[in-house]
Order: structure tokens, then C-alpha cells, then sequence
């Protein structure tokens, strides 16, 4: 299963083919409307517009091996918590190994923003990111088959 916090997030496509060649089902969930899906492996869930409401019923639903899409560190703690496989839209990487460092680096950019020390710009999308990002969701997609086969892979994701 694929769960995507999908306000605002610029691979939404990308998410619902590779879901489709890997044959898993994919849940998007957001705060406003998204467009829907005839796939039956694509779930729209249209949560309140309560802050955290999709990060909430994100966690609430993902189980371990289970992969999920978001920019939002905090949310990607609370995933890789549960042993989820979390990657940003960039193809960046949470883990247990990295998430405290990227949690860090978050509240950092979040007290230089409030303090005005940085105006808190972020890099526009690129293609770059989108392949990394494509990468990135292959090598998971092939994890989490794997883990849902019973075999266990080795090394990095």
C-alpha cells in the first residue's frame, strides 16, 4: 500500500503509474478535493481541514512495510516510527537513521524563518527531483513486494 499526503504534492502521477506496474494499491489523502480515479486501486479520503487531519489519518492507517509520500518531516517521523517506508517528492529518504538529523534541520529552518534570519525560500520542483524521486519509489515498491512476499531484502532500500 502507498499512502500519499497529497495537498500540494507534484508527483502524484508518477506515484499512481509506478503503483500500477508494481500492482499495489495507492490511498490519497488530502484536506481539499482531488480529481477521481476510476482505478479500483486508487482511494480518494477527503479529511476535515483541521491541521494534521490527513497527517492523522495517515498514521492511523499505515502499517509497517507500507510506503509513504510526504514533505512533511514530522509526519515522516511519526511513518517511520510505525516502520514505514517514507520518501519526500524529491526522492529524498526517512529512515531511522536520518530522520532525527531531518527533524532537526526542520525546526532549525523553522526558528531562522520565524526569528527573519532566512526568508525561508524553497528550491522550485525540478526534473532532477523528479527522477530521484522515481528512483527512489522503484527501489521501494520492489522493498515492500519483497517484505509482502515473506523474503527479507538486504541493504539499503
Amino acid at each position: 500500500m502507498i499512502y500519499v499526503d497529497a495537498d500540494a504534492c507534484p508527483v502524484k502521477p508518477e506515484i499512481l503509474k509506478v503503483a500500477e506496474r508494481h500492482g499495489l494499491a495507492v490511498t490519497l489523502v488530502a484536506n481539499s478535493g482531488l480529481r477521481p480515479s476510476r482505478d479500483p486501486m486508487v482511494k480518494n479520503v477527503i479529511v476535515s481541514g483541521s491541521f494534521d487531519a490527513a497527517d492523522d489519518w495517515i498514521v492511523d492507517h499505515v502499517q509497517a512495510g507500507d510506503i509513504v509520500v510526504t514533505a512533511d518531516v514530522p509526519l515522516a517521523g511519526r511513518c517511520v516510527a510505525k516502520d514505514a517506508l517514507v520518501t519526500g517528492p524529491t526522492g529524498r529518504l526517512f529512515d531511522k537513521a536520518n530522520i532525527g538529523m531531518a527533524t532537526a534541520m526542520r525546526d532549525l529552518g523553522q526558528h531562522l524563518r520565524e526569528t527573519g534570519e532566512s526568508k525561508g525560500y524553497n528550491a522550485a520542483f525540478s526534473p532532477r527531483d523528479r527522477s530521484a524521486f522515481l528512483e527512489t519509489l522503484e527501489r521501494l515498491c520492489r522493498r515492500a513486494k519483497s517484505a509482502q512476499g515473506g523474503s527479507q531484502e538486504t541493504g539499503q532500500p
